[in-house]
């Protein structure tokens, strides 16, 4: 798990997959995603498939021309429209 962004407003986090499983007993992940929190709201959305890798190529242009706070707001705010579930323990 690693830490990519942390404003007043969001938090992502880029989950990546288990290469092994590293306790017998729990799942491992088995593909990277990218979790997004609304701290607004208090809502977040995980993002995996191809909506992990569209975000995936986002961060990539993001790294090409660093983006303004603004841009990368406003870019956060349009994923968590898709957010329905509530924060329960971060």
């Amino acid at each position: 798990m690693q830490m990519l962004y942390d404003s007043d407003s969001f938090v992502v986090v880029h989950l990546q997959a288990n290469d092994e499983v590293v306790q017998p007993n729990l799942p491992a992940l088995v593909r990277h995603g990218f979790e997004i929190v609304d701290k607004r709201s208090g809502k977040e959305v995980y993002l995996d498939g191809s909506w992990a890798e569209l975000f995936q190529q986002q961060i990539t242009a993001w790294q090409l021309n660093t983006p303004t706070e603004e841009e990368v707001e406003t870019t956060l705010e349009g994923y968590a429209e898709l957010a329905q579930n509530p924060v329960l323990m971060h």
